[in-house]
């Protein structure tokens, strides 16, 4: 059952040539500070967005109705020139294709669960830091008790609140919502600390002499500014979203089966899968890996361009 697999360590030794050719022609061409490895994040992001939105109109073998695979091969493994080039599970359902199908999963939950962690998370710890008093103290109850639960347990817990979900837009809601709760504190925390730090600068306190309302100093001098280091910490944010749904989906929490999502895709099998047929799981892993590692990389230049930006504030 290895033999498909058997390519791969090739493969993997091709892509490293080509990553060094390319870093040597990269910084060749546009200096030593080309950094091949981000663009590659770039590069792995924007094709698997795309084909992810496209995925309904790919050339993709059947992903979820068994009906439709019951003339193909079970357990197939991987075969880059084949119908089936990462292989297909003990449904002959195609990999790559639920893999993609899945990522849609996956990417939205995660994206719903940062935006609303920044919206309302934003919201209050700017409100908390610009105003204070008793909002601030009350804020900083809730975020103190929400970070003294184990993310895990509350995961779980709220899972067992909002119900399992049936549905793909099912998923995405309950999780999303699940996993912004989880994030919120957190997100409450660092705006707070920049809306108290912005709110000693001199065209705060300048704004604030000229009678300027304050609703008006927080939309237009503070919010712009708190925005810049939310926004950087949301990429990063997004990779670990994604690795905290594909937890719940392994655990049986999340969406089930067949319906794709990269957790349950992983955990599709158990054990014996993973001996007799290990291209079952490690596919969607390696997809969840390279996604994790590339918003990471991004993450890293955007977080760093933010704190420079306020810096200079």
């Amino acid at each position: 059952q290895w033999g498909g697999l058997v390519k791969f360590p090739a493969l993997a030794g091709t892509g490293v040539l080509v990553f060094a050719g390319y870093t040597a022609a990269g910084r060749r061409v546009w200096g030593a500070d080309w950094d091949a490895g981000y663009w590659f994040s770039c590069a792995w992001l924007a094709v698997l967005f795309s084909s992810a939105v496209l995925a309904d109109v790919l050339p993709l073998a059947e992903h979820v109705d068994i009906t439709k695979s019951l003339a193909e091969p079970g357990n197939a493994s991987p075969d880059l020139i084949s119908s089936h080039p990462l292989g297909t599970n003990n449904l002959s359902l195609d990999l790559l294709a639920r893999s993609l199908f899945g990522a849609r999963v996956s990417l939205l939950t995660s994206l719903l669960a940062v935006s609303l962690g920044l919206i309302v998370g934003g919201a209050l710890g700017m409100a908390a830091g610009f105003f204070g008093g008793w909002l601030d103290r009350g804020v900083e109850v809730v975020t103190n008790t929400l970070l003294a639960f184990p993310a895990l347990i509350l995961l779980i817990a709220l899972a067992a609140v909002l119900g399992r979900p049936t549905s793909i837009g099912g998923a995405v809601l309950k999780t999303g919502v699940a996993l912004a709760i989880v994030v919120l504190p957190v997100l409450v925390r660092l705006a707070r600390t920049h809306t108290l730090l912005l709110r000693q600068r001199e065209f705060v306190i300048a704004s604030e002499m000229l009678g300027a309302r304050r609703s008006r100093i927080l939309l237009t001098k503070i919010l712009p500014n708190v925005a810049i280091p939310l926004l950087a910490y949301a990429v990063v944010l997004l990779a670990v979203m994604i690795v905290a749904e594909g937890s719940l989906a392994f655990l049986g929490l999340g969406l089930a089966q067949p319906q794709p999502t990269w957790g349950n895709m992983i955990a599709e099998g158990g054990l014996r899968t993973l001996v007799d047929h290990p291209h079952i799981p490690l596919v969607p892993g390696a997809f969840m890996f390279l996604t994790v590692l590339s918003l990471n990389r991004v993450g890293e230049r955007v977080t760093a361009g933010g704190d420079a930006r306020v810096s200079h504030l």
